[in-house]
């Protein structure tokens, strides 16, 4: 059995934080994790973009970044879309394919990684798997594939708070080892 879990809640709390530790800890009990995260990427203290992850090979690269001067802009980044899909959906559409894989993460559902058609068609395809699903999703985006999720009957859609960020992983931790008990 499968579940679909997505964490969402206020910027900085602590979203993607709670999704690494997720995979850490369901690694650490034995599970195949794949698919992708996301983190800020820091220079001399300050955020200059975001970089992207590939959770099985360890590729990265860039999400966006102020640095670069093409690309579609969300704030004061440059999304660079083919990072996003050569890195990102890749990890996803990998992790869904191989049988040895779990557990698919994916961080996150945003304005930024929404700006691409193929990731919405890897978010669609992974809900629609029979894998279990973590990810994130921003807190106030508005677009029709986030409504989707959001209102799936299949998908549990968890709020990171102040409160419970320190031990949510573990949490969430044993309810997917539950799932996975199962036939």
């Amino acid at each position: 059995m499968s579940c679909k879990i997505f964490l969402t809640g206020k910027p900085g709390i602590g979203k993607s934080t709670v999704l690494r530790k997720l995979v850490e800890e369901l690694k650490r009990r034995g599970l195949q994790v794949g698919g992708m995260t996301t983190q800020e990427a820091r220079e001399h203290g300050v955020r200059v973009g975001f970089k992207v992850t590939d959770i099985l090979s360890g590729r990265e690269g860039w999400l966006a970044t102020v640095k670069e001067p093409t690309g579609p802009r969300v704030g004061k980044y440059h999304v660079n879309i083919e990072e996003l899909e050569s890195i990102g959906v890749q990890a996803i559409a990998t992790a869904l394919r191989d049988p040895q894989v779990k557990v698919v993460a994916i961080d996150e559902l945003g304005p930024m990684e929404l700006l691409s058609d193929a990731f919405k068609v890897a978010v669609r395809q992974s809900i629609a798997s029979s894998k279990t699903i973590i990810g994130t999703i921003h807190y106030r985006a508005n677009d029709p594939l986030l409504r989707d999720v959001r209102n799936s009957g299949d998908v549990r859609v968890v709020e990171v708070t102040e409160g419970n960020r320190a031990t949510l992983h573990l949490q969430l931790a044993a309810s997917i080892m539950d799932t996975q008990d199962q036939p």
